[in-house]
């Protein structure tokens, strides 16, 4: 199967230092792919290049078969690409529903089918529609956050700790929900977490810290390697 997304020694980072060394990483349509590691690591930093919000300094990023490295957040938007970050994921200002139309800027239909769609992952928000986003819940906005990111279609889906400051409850029914659009919608997700619970519903880890790709395996490999938790878990929290 060819694959919707191939990373390949990426190096990057924020004025003369470089954060990220030589990351080399794929995705195949349809795949929930986790990258975890401590705070610091350069996670965040990752998902920044794939969306075009932070230049590389070396290395090509291919997202459909298509050089999309340092091309800008909205070229590779339009591609079918969202990222939905970890802080700042919606306006705060506005309605709900006016986030959602802005999440569906590039789509040339009509909305309502694809709100429709939306509503099936997260009811929640249908009966919101008119309040004001920075007045719902944490699980709200982080579902408003999410849900303005499927508004056009994507099919890869990139998530900066989605589950992070939600209580432990909270966080399981998002994971599921987050199965629930690969299930339903068939598009790839890259998932950043700092905890192994949200490596549930991963079928591949990548282990990154210290900028670098430390280890690479299917999930219950992962979970199951016992030398991999005692060099790389301390701090990393396992419910």
């Amino acid at each position: 199967m060819n694959e919707i997304l191939s990373i390949t020694d990426i190096r990057a980072g924020y004025g003369a230092l470089d954060v990220i060394f030589n990351i080399k990483m794929n995705i195949k349509p349809g795949e929930i792919v986790a990258v975890i590691g401590p705070n610091g690591a350069g996670k965040s930093t990752l998902l920044k290049v794939i969306s075009g919000v932070l230049r590389s300094n070396k290395g090509k990023v291919t997202y459909k078969s298509k050089d999309i490295t340092n091309k800008s957040p909205q070229e590779i938007v339009k591609m079918g690409l969202s990222w939905v970050p970890q802080e700042n994921n919606i306006f705060s200002k506005m309605t709900v529903r006016e986030n959602l139309e802005i999440g569906a800027f590039i789509l040339d239909e009509n909305i309502d089918e694809r709100l429709d769609e939306v509503f099936l992952i997260f009811p929640q928000l249908k009966d919101r529609m008119d309040q004001i986003a920075g007045s719902l819940s944490g699980g709200q906005r982080q579902m408003l956050a999410i849900a303005r990111g499927l508004m056009i279609h994507p099919e890869l889906l990139l998530l900066d700790e989605p589950t992070a400051g939600l209580a432990p409850n909270l966080a399981h029914d998002m994971l599921i929900k987050i199965k629930n659009i690969t299930e339903k919608f068939g598009n790839a997700v890259l998932l950043v977490t700092q905890t192994l619970n949200a490596l549930e519903l991963s079928e591949r880890v990548y282990l990154l810290t210290a900028g670098e790709i430390k280890y690479e395996d299917t999930t219950d490999n992962f979970l199951n390697n016992q030398e991999i938790k005692e060099l790389y878990f301390g701090g990393i929290k396992h419910k």
